[in-house]
C-alpha cells in the first residue's frame, strides 16, 4: 500500500504493528485497573476498612485528632447477632444519615438502661427498655458525645461495621477486644 505524499505521518504509524501492540497493552492495563477497584471497593465495602477517627467523644479509647483504625464489616453482616455489650461500633448517625459516627453499645435488645446517669441530659432517675431490633449507644467520653442519651434506641440496621483494631499511630497499636463481662 502506498501512502499518498500528502496524507498525515502519524496514519500510518497507527496502522502499524507497534501501534496495535500499544493498543492491546494499554486495554490489558485498563482492564487490570478496572478488576483491582472492583476487588478494593468490595473488600472495603464487605469484608473491613481503613479509617480514620476524629473527634473528642470517644476518649480516651481513641484519641480525638485522627487515629487509623481497621473496621470488620464482614462479621456484622454475617452474624449480627454476635455484636454485644461493650463492642464499639462504626454505624450511620441516626440524625445526619451521611455522617458516620463510632460509639460502644451499652444495651441490648430487652436490656433496661438508665438514660443519663449523670443527670445532665435527662432526670439521673429515666430508665428506658431497649425495643427489639435497637441497641443503646454511648460515647466512651459522655461529656462531649451525641449518643442515645440524645437519639434514643438506635436501630441494629445502622451499624456498619466493629472496630477491630488501631494501626496508627503505631505506638498505640492495638487489637480491640470486647472489655464487658457484665453490666449492672
Amino acid at each position: 500500500m502506498s501512502l499518498h505524499r500528502w496524507s498525515p505521518r502519524w496514519l500510518s504509524n497507527f496502522r502499524s504493528a507497534s501501534w496495535k501492540d500499544r493498543g492491546i497493552y494499554t486495554g490489558k492495563t485498563c482492564l487490570h485497573l478496572l478488576n483491582l477497584a472492583c476487588a478494593i471497593h468490595l473488600i472495603s465495602e464487605y469484608i473491613g476498612r481503613p479509617s480514620t477517627m476524629t473527634g473528642p467523644s470517644m476518649l480516651p479509647t481513641l484519641a480525638h485528632d485522627g487515629e487509623l483504625v481497621i473496621e470488620d464489616r464482614l462479621s456484622v453482616r454475617l452474624f449480627p447477632e454476635r455484636i454485644s455489650r461493650g463492642d464499639i461500633v462504626i454505624l450511620q448517625s441516626p440524625l445526619e444519615p451521611g455522617r458516620i459516627i463510632c460509639k460502644r453499645i451499652l444495651g441490648m435488645p430487652g436490656d433496661i438502661v438508665c438514660v443519663d446517669p449523670t443527670g445532665v441530659l435527662a432526670p439521673s432517675t429515666e430508665h428506658v427498655i431497649v425495643p427489639k431490633g435497637h441497641v443503646w449507644i454511648s460515647g466512651d467520653n459522655a461529656a462531649y458525645s451525641r449518643d442515645s442519651r440524645e437519639y434514643g434506641p438506635v436501630s441494629m440496621s445502622l451499624i456498619q461495621g466493629r472496630l477491630f483494631a488501631r494501626i496508627w499511630p503505631l505506638q498505640k497499636a492495638t487489637i480491640f477486644r470486647n472489655p464487658a463481662t457484665s453490666l449492672d
